[in-house]
């Protein structure tokens, strides 16, 4: 048996944050994978694999997987549309001043 400690992701994440470097690359591409992590939330929440969601969706897995690692870099309306609807939920886009 190995002597390894569990750790908690979220606990590493918080001590990362405390270095303002590795806090301003992450705040920076929290948009991108915000709609990441709310695709995959919706989709376990439904019980779907990638695969079931792709089909309602009229998609391949491999987008959706490309989707939900918050690295999908032409992603259309139309295409969050689809995913949405499948999903049961509503699209929003907001835009706001840059700071």
């Amino acid at each position: 048996m190995s002597d390894m400690k569990s750790v908690n992701f979220d606990d590493i994440l918080a001590k990362e944050l405390e270095n303002p470097e590795f806090k301003s690359e992450y705040d920076s591409l929290e948009e991108e994978f915000s709609l990441a992590r709310e695709v995959m939330q919706l989709r376990k929440n439904s019980n779907l694999t990638q695969k079931d969601l792709a089909k309602l969706a009229g998609t391949s897995q491999p987008a959706i997987a490309r989707l939900e690692s918050g690295n999908y870099k032409n992603l259309s309306l139309s295409f969050i549309r689809k995913v949405a609807e499948a999903l049961g939920a509503v699209t929003e886009i907001h835009l706001k001043k840059a700071q």
